[in-house]
């Protein structure tokens, strides 16, 4: 991936579907959500947020809470929101995120679980954390490992980077504990 690169292109690329496409909410959306991935990788997170915001925002609108498309686009706005250390809005939106990928998509579902992860990373993260949300963590993250090992497999690489943060949020909580 080369997102100094890929910026000025991909500009360019939502002017002309604004332009010549407007109507075509579809690929002005994918525009907008490939130009944001691409300000997050050059860390320009508050860019990427107002970007992401506004896709969220239109999915909600005219998919439903509940469409998977909405639910990655929650999921990448808690995702700017936590690397802007907006731990209670992305804590919010994101429980209510689990709840909606469970409910549509199942607890098994590859999106289920990265946002159940997500969760539970804000949650170990946060600096105003108490035991209860390292333990809440502690514990969501043992579903999704438990989850992944079974969907995907030991090896697979998500299932490792799970048991990663298991173990990361596990030695957030006995810091915790020893204090």
């Amino acid at each position: 991936s080369r997102p100094v690169e890929a910026l000025p292109v991909l500009e360019v690329n939502l002017a002309l579907i604004r332009r010549y496409w407007s109507q075509d909410e579809d690929a002005i959306l994918t525009a907008q959500t490939s130009l944001s991935n691409c300000l997050a990788d050059l860390g320009r997170e508050d860019e990427a947020l107002v970007l992401r915001r506004m896709i969220f925002a239109t999915d909600v609108a005219s998919l439903g809470m509940s469409n998977k498309n909405t639910i990655l686009s929650g999921h990448n706005l808690a995702d700017s929101l936590m690397k802007l250390e907006l731990w209670d809005e992305s804590i919010t939106l994101q429980r209510d995120q689990v709840l909606l990928a469970r409910h549509s998509l199942g607890p098994d579902h590859d999106q289920t679980l990265n946002v159940n992860e997500n969760l539970a990373w804000a949650l170990a993260n946060n600096p105003e954390r108490t035991r209860d949300d390292l333990l809440e963590a502690e514990t969501i993250m043992q579903d999704v490992v438990q989850r992944r090992r079974r969907v995907f497999g030991p090896a697979h690489p998500d299932t490792l980077g799970a048991e990663r943060a298991l173990s990361a949020v596990r030695e957030f909580r006995r810091r915790v504990d020893s204090a």
